[in-house]
């Protein structure tokens, strides 16, 4: 969307072997460059009024080994980059090399011998199948007609790879004299159906998902022969990315903190009605003006898409500093985002990217492998809350990242004035549960009993949205919770689907107690930092109340493991006694095996 334009600061080149380097071009930019910009920093224009597909490159700059082309004192910006790389004469085996063949089928494009990734292709596009393929294209949306009759258009304020944004003045109707933004899409540039269908696709999340206060007000799109007009709400203030150049590249904590409440508030409202936005970068938050304490409203839905609760996505698309290591992998949910938060929130206190290289390769390298610098300063001035708050988001196993809800409930953001809204999360969980067999709901009760009061706090909130009745919930309390929050984007993604496979539920209410049992996620628990002592009180608990005398062939079938794994559980059960150990324990409470009509035992990934 790129309703506010980005400063566009020249670098010094000077120490940098020319032959290696592509310079990026000129930004088309409508406003001069800030004076409080930090020099040194090559920030490239926003990318949100690209064609969804595309992937953006990594910095020619960033933090490396090798000596940096910036002034002595100045570091390397945590902003948006270039749209060219480094190009070694022998580089070695790249991680980036599927992801870039990935893309380019995306986008029905053949490999180029030596060219430049998919969206540094020149401004006509190219690649598609030829003009042949491209006119067997429809590419009819059904939007209305009279773009130019209702609407008076006005200059540039930000240009991506295949369209930009304009401001605009409505001529008639209920806009008539409202200052909008208006996204325009090329037509010549949607060269596969892919790219025809990701636009419509934007147009219908927008529209079903507009309403929350920190969603960027969708109004209406209109197409002519030759574009696609998205007509949405104005953000003047400028994006996020802009305020942290303007504060020196960090925020303090608490400055840091209601940035991230409106995001995580903002994306906790998407996963709900099963959206995952794919692209979150501090250049697609925009602030609705100028005031220091104005609201930020998330915008580029260009990447984004809908999905199903137990569904896994594998295209890989997104933003390279930014991309979460299960993308890569090329399995991945709602989760993805949380990892971009996580980016998000490191750089917004420490003013640094966590993970960084001179190549995509690199980047994609150092997300994969790397762990993040929490020793170097500005961290050990930085509260012990606000550093688990972002290792608990870039944990690389999705499973044991927080979600969106749990990380409003983390010590270091939790409010009394901010509400913890419903999350997805829980559905999954109690599916699960009250699929389970005796022996796994007995070890997920003992665990539940071991969490603090503190920990808790999430699990009541979440009780609390299923308005319980006589202190219990049932199938009807889920269902009921649920189409509260119910959006055209819900029924896209099929969310309510996953009440058809909580039916057990229809003959059992659940007390708080036995929720909390249901609703908690082993994997996230053993990323708590507590979580030894956690394990150890709930193996009491259970030794107490559920712990059975269990044969190795028992405990392969609750886990549905093979004959060949017998030797691998002998150490799982005490010789004494016959019964579970605690390392047996831990090691049976991640097979959640569930019973169905179709297979007496399955085990959920």
């Amino acid at each position: 969307m790129g309703h506010c334009c980005s400063k566009n600061i020249a670098v010094n080149h000077d120490s940098v072997d020319a032959d290696h380097v592509v310079k990026p071009p000129t930004s088309n930019h409508a406003a001069a460059p800030s004076p409080a910009a930090t020099p040194g920093l090559s920030v490239s224009v926003p990318g949100d009024a690209a064609t969804p597909g595309r992937y953006t490159p990594a910095s020619s700059f960033s933090t490396s080994p090798f000596t940096s082309p910036l002034p002595a004192g100045v570091a390397p910006s945590p902003a948006r980059t270039p749209g060219r790389k480094f190009r070694w004469p022998l580089p070695p085996p790249s991680p980036a090399k599927p992801i870039m063949a990935a893309l380019l089928r995306r986008q029905g494009k053949t490999k180029p011998k030596d060219g430049p990734i998919p969206e540094e292709q020149g401004e006509g596009g190219g690649g598609g199948g030829g003009a042949e393929g491209e006119r067997s294209l429809d590419k009819s949306f059904g939007y209305g007609k009279n773009f130019g009759a209702k609407f008076e258009l006005g200059k540039e304020v930000g240009r991506g790879h295949f369209g930009h944004t304009c401001w605009a003045k409505g001529k008639k109707g209920e806009l008539k004299g409202q200052s909008v933004a208006v996204k325009i899409i090329s037509k010549a540039k949607m060269t596969s159906a892919i790219s025809i269908e990701d636009v419509r696709r934007e147009v219908k999340m927008l529209k079903a998902l507009s309403g929350h206060k920190n969603l960027v007000k969708f109004y209406d799109a209109f197409e002519d022969t030759n574009n696609v007009y998205i007509v949405m709400e104005l953000c003047e203030g400028g994006e996020l990315l802009d305020r942290i150049l303007d504060r020196g590249g960090r925020y303090p904590e608490d400055d840091a903190k209601a940035i991230l409440l409106q995001i995580l508030n903002v994306v906790a409202f998407c996963h709900l009605h099963g959206v995952v936005h794919r692209d979150l970068k501090p250049e697609n938050f925009l602030f609705v003006s100028k005031e220091a304490d104005s609201v930020m409203k998330v915008i580029d839905f260009g990447l984004s898409d809908f999905v199903r609760p137990d569904q896994r996505l594998n295209d890989i698309v997104g933003s390279a500093y930014y991309v979460a290591p299960e993308v890569l992998h090329r399995s991945y949910s709602v989760e993805a985002d949380l990892w971009s938060i996580g980016v998000i929130s490191y750089i917004l206190l420490c003013g640094s990217r966590p993970f960084w290289a001179r190549t995509e390769s690199g980047i994609f390298r150092s997300v994969l492998r790397a762990n993040p610098n929490f020793d170097d300063s500005p961290w050990p001035s930085i509260s012990p809350e606000a550093k688990d708050f972002v290792k608990r988001l870039l944990n690389k196993d999705h499973r044991k990242r927080m979600t969106a809800a749990q990380a409003l409930a983390h010590p270091w953001l939790r409010n009394e004035k901010n509400a913890i809204p419903l999350d997805i999360l829980i559905y999954k969980l109690v599916k699960s549960y009250v699929r389970a067999s005796p022996l796994k709901r007995a070890a997920l009760k003992a665990l539940s009993k071991a969490l603090s009061e503190d920990d808790l706090i999430y699990l009541r909130a979440q009780f609390s949205h299923l308005d319980p009745k006589d202190g219990c919930v049932s199938l009807e309390n889920f269902r009921v919770a649920l189409m509260k929050n119910a959006t055209d984007a819900m029924k896209e993604s099929r969310v309510p689907d996953i009440l058809n496979l909580m039916e057990s539920l229809s003959y059992k209410k659940l007390d708080f107690e036995e929720f909390c049992a249901a609703a908690i996620s082993v994997y996230q628990l053993e990323a708590h930092p507590e979580w030894d002592k956690i394990a150890a009180t709930a193996f009491a608990y259970f030794d107490e109340t559920g712990n059975r005398v269990i044969s190795v062939e028992e405990l392969a079938q609750e886990m549905n493991l093979g004959p060949s794994t017998y030797s691998l559980m002998n150490d799982w059960i005490r010789k004494s006694d016959g019964k579970l150990s605690l390392f047996g324990y831990t090691k049976f409470l991640h097979g959640v095996t569930i019973r169905s009509s179709n297979s007496r035992h399955r085990q959920l990934p």
